[in-house]
C-alpha cells in the first residue's frame, strides 16, 4: 500500500496529553503529513495546540532506531527476538518469574497494553509489570480506589463548560492541556464561569483566574481540609451516601489554616465561590499528584465533592487530567503492577481466578508486583535480573535518575523497544528494538474522560519497525506461548479484551465494552470515538450522581486527611526547586524537539527564580546557576520574574542528556515515594543553587549537527539546521580553532574581533552560504536568535555577524505565538503602537492567537503591562 499517495485525511488521535484530541493527518507527497484538528471528535472539536499542530513536522526518519541492535551491531529481527525470548525464559528458570520486569508506557496503545500485561501477568506469572504512568497518575488511582472503590473518573470535558466554578490546582492547564484550557476560556466568556486557580506559582493558566492562591507547597491537603469543614459549617454536607464523613471532619476542623499560608481574605474569597456555586468541577493534576502524600491530597479534593453531593452530575466533580496519551487507558488494562486489567484486582482470589481461566494462563501472581521505584531498586540490587523498557525513558525521567543510571548499567539483561536510536535509556540497551511510531501505529486509546478513540496509520513503518503488541507476541511465542498471542491485528486484541470487560462486568466492574467483543476489523477500522461504559446493566456517561458507588456497601469512603508539609529546607538546601513542563515541548522530547517551530519558545533549560532571590545570590538575568542536591546537579539558564514564588523557582523537565550538557532536572529529585501509590515526589525537591561562573558565553547556528564539549551547552532543531546556547569556566587558546571543532568544519572563518569586549565572532562560508557562524562574549550573547535562525535558509551576507536585522527591519524577539511564527517584539510595538486592548485585537491585527491559542496568555500579559503602564521594551531573543 502506498500510504503516501492516499488523498483524504486519516481520522486519528494525538500522541501528546492525555485530552486525546481529534486529528486529521493527510499524507503528503514528500512524505509528512499535513495536520488539521478534527471538527467531529468530541475532545477538542477541531481545536489543537501547537504540539499537535506540529506533528507533521515530527515524522520523518531522522534518528529513528531502524532495524534490531544487538550489543551496538545491527541484528536482524530473528535473531534479536530469540535472543529476548531465550534470555527470559533462562532468567525465568533460575531465578523465578519475579526476576524479570517490564516497565511500559502511557505511549502505548491499549492493544500493545493489554499484550503486555497479559504476558507477564498470565504466562511469565509475575505482576512485575509498572509503567511511567505511576510518575503522573498513580495517586489519583490509588485515591478514587479508596473512595470509589474503582478508579474511576467520575466526569466529562463537558462539565467544565457547564460549572458555575471550577478550580484548577496543581494544574497549568494552559500549558499543559491546552485544549481544555481554550474551551474553559471559552465557557468563561460565554457564561461569566468562575475560575480558581491554586498553585505556588504564577503560571499561565492564572491569565484566566478570578481568583489565584498562591498557597505554600505541598499544602492542597490542608486547603481542601478547611474546605470540607468551612462547606459542614455551612450545612452543606450530607452523610446518606458516604461512609466516614464524621472521622473526615473531624481531621478537617483539626486543620491548621496557618499551613497554607493564606490570608483569612483568599480563605474566605475561595470559600465563598466553591460554596456559593452549585455547579463545582474541581481539575487536578501532577501538582496534586506527584508527592509523597498525592494520595491524601487526592481524597481530600473528593471528600469535598462526596460530601456536598458535587458529584457525577452535569458541570460538576473532581476531575483528574491525565499526562500521557493513554494513561488512561494503560490504567484500564493493567498496566500497573497493583492491577489486573478491566478494574479487576489483583489481591482478589475470585479476580484473579476468572481472568486466568479467561486466558486459559499456566499461572497468575498472587500479590502486586514492584511499582516503579521499587522495580528499579530491585534492578540495582540484583533481585530483578532480565528488563523490557517499551516506549519510555527511565533514565532521564525517574527520580534520583544517575542512580537509575547505574542500575540499568548493572542488569545483567536490558531489553529497550524505542522509535529512537539515541536516548538516555537506549545506551543501556543490550537489545534495542525498532518500534513503529504515532504515524504507524493502529489501535485505541482512552482519554481522560473515558473516552476510547482509534488511532489509525498513515504512513508506512520506517525501516525495520513494528508494532509493540507483535514484537511482544512475538517473544511470547517463542517463550512456548503460541496459542495464546496468535493475533494478526489489533483488531483481535481489542476483541478479546471487550470479551474480558464482559467478564469484569460480570464480577462487578465498572469497566465494561463487551458489546465491541465480536467486533469485525471493518468496523474496528471504522470505529468511532465513545465513552465507557459501553455495554453491562449501567452505561450512565456520569458515575456516583445517584449516590451509588463501587464500594462493598455501595457508599463512598471519604477519608480522614491528616495533611502534612514537605520536607523543610535546611541551610544546606534552602531552596525548594518546583519542577514542571513547558507549554511547546513534551516529555524527553524526542518528538517535539524535532520540531523547529517548538524550540523558538524555551529553547533551553532555564530556572524561573524570585528578583529577591536572585539578587541575594547575585545571579544576573540570562546567566547561568547551577542547581545542586546530594543526588546530582544541573546548570541552567537564569529568568528572573515573579512568577515564581520566593524561595520557590521553577524549572522544566524536558532536557536531557542528548540536548544538554547539565539539564536533566529528574537526577535532582529524591526517590521519595508515596506510600499508597508508589508514586514519587516529582514535582519539587530541596536544592542549593549558586552562580555558575561562566569565563564565556557563546550562540551558535550551523547547517550540520553542533557537537558541543563546553562546559555548559544545550541544543535545539531549526529549519535547515541546529542551534547551540554555549558557556565555559575557561578561555580556549584558539577561537577559530575550537569553532573548528564545535562545527566539524576545516575551512577558515571570517571573523570580527574586539578584544576589549571580549567579543569573538565567527563565520563559516562555502559557496557562498552560510554553513555555521559562532557569537562569543564575556557576557550573555545579546543577538536576535529568531533572526539568526533564519539565515541557514537565506543567502549568505557578511551583516548578520552583527547578530540581529539591518537598518529598517525588526528584531522578531522570542517567539511567542509558534504557530504563526511571531515574536515578543512584534507582538509589544503593535500593542503599543496600535493601542489593542485585548488579544482578540492582537489576533485580527497579526493573527497570533487565533490557531491553537496557547500563546493567548502571554499575549494577554504583554497587553496587561501595557494598561499598566509598564516599560515594554523589545529584547533580543
Amino acid at each position: 500500500m502506498n500510504m503516501h499517495a492516499a488523498a483524504r485525511p486519516v481520522r486519528t488521535t494525538c500522541p501528546y496529553c492525555g485530552v486525546g484530541c481529534g486529528v486529521l493527518a493527510t499524507p503528503q507527497p514528500d512524505g509528512g503529513l499535513a495536520i488539521q484538528g478534527d471538527p467531529d471528535h468530541p475532545a477538542n472539536f477541531g481545536r489543537l495546540c501547537v504540539k499537535g499542530m506540529a506533528l507533521g513536522e515530527t515524522v520523518g526518519p531522522g534518528g529513528r532506531l531502524m532495524t534490531p541492535q544487538i550489543g551496538g551491531r545491527r541484528a536482524e529481527w530473528d535473531e534479536a527476538l530469540d535472543l529476548v525470548a531465550q534470555r527470559f525464559s533462562a532468567t525465568i528458570e533460575s531465578h523465578g518469574p519475579d526476576s524479570v520486569a517490564f516497565y511500559v508506557s502511557g505511549q502505548l496503545l491499549t492493544e500493545d497494553y493489554y499484550v503486555a500485561n497479559k504476558l507477564m501477568k498470565g504466562f511469565i506469572g509475575s505482576a512485575n509489570i509498572d509503567t511511567n504512568s505511576r510518575l503522573c497518575m498513580a495517586s489519583s488511582v490509588a485515591g478514587h480506589r479508596r473512595a470509589f472503590g474503582s478508579d474511576t473518573v467520575p466526569g466529562l470535558y463537558e462539565d467544565l463548560e457547564q460549572a458555575d466554578c471550577v478550580v484548577l490546582v496543581g494544574s497549568n492547564l494552559a500549558w499543559c492541556h491546552p485544549v481544555l484550557f481554550q474551551r474553559l476560556a471559552a465557557a468563561r466568556e460565554a457564561h461569566g464561569t468562575k475560575v480558581i486557580v491554586i498553585d505556588p506559582r504564577r503560571t499561565a493558566t492564572c491569565q484566566i483566574a478570578d481568583l489565584h492562591l498562591r498557597v505554600r507547597p505541598g499544602s492542597d491537603a490542608a486547603l481542601f481540609n478547611l474546605l470540607l469543614a468551612e462547606a459542614a459549617r455551612r450545612g452543606l454536607t450530607d452523610g446518606r451516601c458516604v461512609d466516614g464523613l464524621d472521622d473526615a471532619l473531624a481531621s478537617a476542623r483539626a486543620t491548621d489554616a496557618a499551613m497554607t499560608g493564606l490570608s483569612a481574605d483568599d480563605l474566605r474569597r475561595f470559600f465563598d465561590l466553591w460554596c456559593d456555586s452549585d455547579k463545582v468541577v474541581t481539575v487536578y493534576s501532577q501538582g496534586i499528584n506527584q508527592s509523597d502524600s498525592g494520595t491524601d491530597k487526592v481524597n481530600a479534593i473528593l471528600n469535598c465533592h462526596m460530601a456536598t453531593g458535587r458529584i457525577g452530575r452535569p458541570g460538576m466533580g473532581p476531575f483528574s487530567v491525565t499526562g500521557q496519551p493513554n494513561a488512561m487507558g494503560g490504567r484500564e488494562v493493567g498496566g500497573m503492577a497493583n492491577m489486573l486489567a478491566c478494574h479487576l484486582e489483583i489481591e482478589n482470589p475470585d479476580h484473579r481466578q476468572a481472568v486466568q481461566g479467561f486466558w486459559n494462563a499456566p499461572m497468575m501472581p498472587k500479590a502486586p508486583g514492584l511499582k516503579a521505584v521499587d522495580m528499579f531498586r530491585a534492578i540495582e540490587d540484583g533481585r530483578i535480573k532480565a528488563l523490557w523498557i517499551i516506549g519510555t525513558n527511565p533514565a532521564m525521567s525517574m527520580p534520583d535518575a544517575d542512580r537509575i543510571v547505574r542500575a540499568l548499567a548493572g542488569c545483567d539483561f536490558v531489553v529497550v523497544s524505542d522509535i529512537v536510536a539515541r536516548t538516555d535509556t537506549t545506551r543501556l540497551a543490550d537489545v534495542l528494538l525498532p518500534a513503529t511510531g504515532w504515524g504507524e501505529k493502529d489501535g485505541t486509546v482512552t482519554n481522560s474522560e473515558r473516552r476510547i478513540s482509534r488511532q489509525r496509520p498513515t504512513l508506512a513503518p520506517v525501516g525495520q519497525a513494528r508494532d509493540d503488541w507483535r514484537i511482544l507476541a512475538d517473544v511470547a511465542r517463542r517463550m512456548g506461548w503460541h496459542d495464546a498471542f496468535g493475533w494478526s491485528h489489533p483488531s483481535q486484541i481489542f476483541a478479546e479484551y471487550a470479551a474480558h470487560s464482559g467478564l469484569a462486568g460480570r464480577l462487578g466492574s465498572d469497566f465494561d465494552i463487551s458489546d465491541r467483543a465480536a467486533i469485525s476489523r471493518p468496523d474496528y477500522d471504522a470505529m468511532t470515538p465513545f465513552v465507557w461504559p459501553s455495554a453491562g446493566p449501567r452505561q450512565d456517561r456520569r458515575f456516583f450522581g445517584d449516590g451509588t458507588y463501587h464500594t462493598p456497601t455501595g457508599r463512598g469512603r471519604m477519608v480522614a486527611v491528616a495533611p502534612r508539609l514537605p520536607q523543610p529546607v535546611t541551610p544546606a538546601l534552602p531552596f525548594r526547586l518546583n519542577t514542571g513542563r513547558v507549554r511547546d515541548q513534551w516529555h524527553s522530547m524526542t518528538r517535539t524537539g524535532t520540531a523547529p517551530r517548538l524550540s523558538r519558545h524555551m529553547a533551553e533549560p532555564y530556572l524561573e527564580i524570585h528578583p529577591g532571590d536572585a539578587e541575594c545570590l547575585g545571579l544576573a538575568p540570562a546567566g547561568l546557576a547551577r542547581v545542586t542536591t546530594p543526588r546530582g546537579e544541573v546548570v541552567l539558564r537564569v529568568l528572573v520574574t515573579d512568577r515564581a514564588a520566593p524561595g520557590h523557582p521553577f524549572a522544566p523537565i524536558h532536557w536531557s542528556d542528548q540536548n544538554a550538557a547539565f539539564g536533566r532536572v529528574n537526577g535532582l529529585t529524591e526517590a521519595i515515594v508515596d506510600t499508597l501509590s508508589g508514586q514519587p515526589a516529582l514535582k519539587s525537591t530541596n536544592v542549593s543553587i549558586t552562580p555558575f561562573a561562566a569565563r564565556w558565553y557563546g550562540f551558535a547556528v550551523s547547517r550540520q549537527p553542533i557537537r558541543p564539549t563546553a562546559d555548559y551547552w544545550a541544543t535545539a532543531t531549526l529549519t535547515g539546521g541546529h542551534q547551540a546556547e554555549l558557556a565555559g569556566l575557561t578561555l580556549p587558546d584558539d577561537w577559530v580553532a575550537a569553532g573548528q571543532r564545535l562545527f566539524g568544519i576545516a575551512t577558515t572563518p571570517i571573523i570580527v574581533r574586539d578584544d576589549r569586549r571580549g567579543i569573538v565572532r565567527l563565520g563559516f562560508v562555502a559557496d557562498d552560504r552560510l554553513m555555521a557562524v559562532l557569537f562569543v562574549s564575556e557576557d550573555p550573547v545579546a543577538v536576535s536568535r529568531s533572526h539568526l535562525a533564519q539565515c541557514l535558509v537565506q543567502d549568505f551576507d557578511a551583516s548578520l555577524l552583527a547578530g540581529r536585522p539591518a537598518m529598517g527591519r525588526q528584531d522578531e524577539g522570542a517567539t511567542v505565538c509558534a504557530c504563526t511564527g511571531i515574536g515578543i517584539n512584534r507582538l509589544i510595538t503593535a500593542i503599543t503602537t496600535q493601542n489593542l486592548l485585548s488579544v482578540d485585537d492582537v489576533g485580527k491585527a497579526l493573527g497570533a492567537g487565533t490557531n491553537c491559542g496557547s500563546c493567548r496568555p502571554e499575549i494577554k500579559a504583554l497587553i496587561v503591562q501595557a494598561s499598566n503602564r509598564a516599560a515594554l521594551t523589545p529584547v533580543s531573543g
